[in-house]
C-alpha cells in the first residue's frame, strides 16, 4: 500500500466508521496506555513507600515539577496534534507534516531549557515546591535525575499525541506500555537490590521515558503516520500561534495542576507535617489513576472529533461527545463507589503509617464523591480543544486546578484546618462542573 493510499484509507476509517465502534477501537489502546502509564507512576509511590514516610513525601513534592514538565509536553503535543488531525481531515498533507516536525522540535527545546534552569536552581526549586528540612535531600536526589530526562519526556509526549490524533492509537500504546513495564521492573531492582533509594526510583522513571521516546519515534515512521523531518521544522509565527491555540488548554490544565500541587504541599505540610504531604501525595496518585481511564476514553474521542470537524461532519462530532460523556459517567460512578468503600485499604497499600492513612483515606472519600462529574467536564474540555476553540477550552481547563481549587484550599484550610485540605478538590470539582455547562452549550448550538 502506498503512502497516499494509506492516508485515504485512514480518512475513510475516521469519517465513515460508526461512532461507537470507532471511538471504542481508538479508546481501548489509549485507555491501556493511560492506565499503565499511571500504574508506573503509582509504582514509584508504592516502592518508595516501603522506605519511609519522608521518602514518600519527597516523591510527592517532585510530582508537581513532573506535572509542569508534562504540561509543556502536552502543550506542544496537543497544539500540534490537533492541527495535524484537522489538516489531514481537510486533505492538506504538507501543512500537517510541517506542524508535526515543528511541535516535536519545540518540545525538545523547551525541555532542554527546563533541564538547564532546574539544575542551576535545584535547592531553591525544591523549597519552592514544598520540601521541608526533613525531606529536602531526598527531594533533590529524586529531582536531579528527573530533570536530566526532561527533553525526552516532553518530546515523547508530543510524538504520542501526534500518533493518537492521526488515529494510530496502537503505535502510541506500544511506546508508552513498553516504558511502563520497564519502570515497574526497574523500581524494586534499583531501590532495594542496588540500594539506591529514591534516586533509584528516579533513574527507573527516566530510563522508561527514554525507551518510550525511542519506540514512539520509530513508530512515527510506520504506515500512514506523518514523518518527523528536520527540513520540515517551521518555528514561525503561523505554526507557533496554532500550537498556542491548540495547546494552551493543556498547558493551563497541567500547569495549574503543578501550581495547585505546590500550594497543596505547602498547606498540608504547614498543618499536618510530612504525614499530611505523604497522605495527599498518595491520594493524588490514586486520583490520577482513576481519571486515567476517562482520559484514555477521551483521547480516543479526540482524533474522531478533530478529524470529522475538519471534514465538516459535525453530527459525528456531537454523537461522539454524547457517547463518551454517557459511558464515562457510568464508569466513574462504579469506580467511585468501590474506592469510597475501600479507601483505608487503598491508602494502606501505599504507606502503613496510621497518620497517613487517616488523612489520605478521608481525602480520597471526598474526592471520589465528585469523581463522576469529571466525565462531562473533561470530555467538554477535549471537545473544545480538538475543534480549535482555544480560549473557551483554556477557561474550562483552568477551572478544576486553578480558578476554583486554589481559592478553595486557601480559604477552607484556614477555616477548617486539615479537613479543609481534604475537601478542597471536591468543592472545586462541583463548581467546575457547573461553570463548564454554559460554555460547552454555546459551542454545541453553533454546530447545528
Amino acid at each position: 500500500m502506498t503512502y497516499n493510499t494509506a492516508l485515504k484509507a485512514r480518512f475513510d476509517y475516521l469519517t465513515k466508521t460508526p461512532i461507537p465502534r470507532l471511538i471504542t477501537s481508538l479508546a481501548i489502546p489509549t485507555i491501556i496506555s493511560m492506565m499503565v502509564t499511571n500504574l508506573y507512576n503509582m509504582a514509584d509511590t508504592f516502592f518508595v513507600g516501603r522506605i519511609s514516610t519522608q521518602a514518600t513525601a519527597a516523591v510527592g513534592v517532585v510530582l508537581s515539577l513532573m506535572y509542569f514538565i508534562q504540561s509543556v509536553g502536552f502543550f506542544c503535543g496537543h497544539g500540534s496534534g490537533n492541527y495535524v488531525s484537522r489538516k489531514l481531515g481537510a486533505g492538506e498533507i504538507q501543512e500537517a507534516q510541517e506542524m508535526a516536525s515543528t511541535g516535536f522540535a519545540l518540545a525538545f527545546i523547551l525541555g532542554t531549557i527546563i533541564l538547564v534552569v532546574g539544575f542551576a536552581n535545584l535547592e531553591s526549586l525544591s523549597i519552592m515546591l514544598g520540601a521541608t528540612e526533613t525531606i529536602i535531600n531526598d527531594t533533590q536526589n529524586y529531582m536531579r535525575i528527573i530533570l536530566f530526562g526532561t527533553p525526552f519526556m516532553t518530546s515523547q509526549i508530543v510524538i504520542n499525541n501526534q500518533l493518537r490524533f492521526q488515529g494510530s492509537a496502537v503505535y502510541a500504546m506500544v511506546g508508552l506500555v513498553s516504558g511502563a513495564v520497564l519502570n515497574i521492573f526497574l523500581d524494586p531492582l534499583l531501590i532495594f537490590v542496588f540500594n539506591m533509594g529514591v534516586t533509584g526510583a528516579a533513574v527507573a522513571t527516566i530510563a522508561s521515558q527514554i525507551v518510550s521516546f525511542i519506540i514512539l519515534l520509530i513508530g512515527s515512521t510506520k504506515g500512514a503516520n506523518i514523518r518527523i523531518h528536520f527540513h520540515d521544522i517551521r518555528l514561525n509565527s503561523h505554526y507557533l500561534l496554532q500550537i498556542v491555540n491548540g495547546g494552551a488548554p493543556s498547558l493551563s490544565r497541567n500547569g495549574l495542576t503543578s501550581v495547585a500541587g505546590i500550594i497543596l504541599n505547602h498547606t498540608a505540610g504547614t498543618i499536618g507535617g510530612d504525614a499530611a504531604i505523604a497522605g495527599m501525595s498518595v491520594v493524588n496518585r490514586v486520583m490520577l489513576f482513576a481519571n486515567s481511564a476517562l482520559i484514555g476514553f477521551g483521547q480516543g474521542f479526540q482524533p474522531v472529533c478533530s478529524y470529522n470537524y475538519g471534514a465538516k461532519l459535525y453530527a459525528r462530532v456531537k454523537d461522539g461527545y454524547k457517547f463518551c460523556v454517557r459511558y464515562g459517567t457510568i464508569f466513574l460512578s462504579i469506580l467511585a463507589l468501590f474506592s469510597i468503600i475501600y479507601s483505608e485499604e487503598i491508602v494502606y497499600f501505599f504507606r502503613d503509617d496510621p497518620e497517613v492513612i487517616v488523612i489520605g483515606s478521608a481525602a480520597l472519600r471526598w474526592q471520589m464523591l465528585t469523581l463522576p462529574l469529571n466525565a462531562m467536564f473533561m470530555i467538554s474540555n477535549m471537545l473544545l480543544q480538538s475543534i480549535g476553540k482555544g480560549v473557551r477550552a483554556t477557561i474550562i481547563a483552568s477551572m478544576r486546578s486553578g480558578i476554583f481549587f486554589i481559592p478553595a484550599i486557601m480559604i477552607l484550610s484556614r477555616l477548617y484546618g486539615i479537613f479543609g485540605v481534604e475537601i478542597a478538590q471536591s468543592c472545586a470539582d462541583v463548581l467546575s462542573f457547573i461553570a463548564a455547562l454554559p460554555i460547552t452549550l454555546s459551542v454545541w448550538r453553533k454546530m447545528n
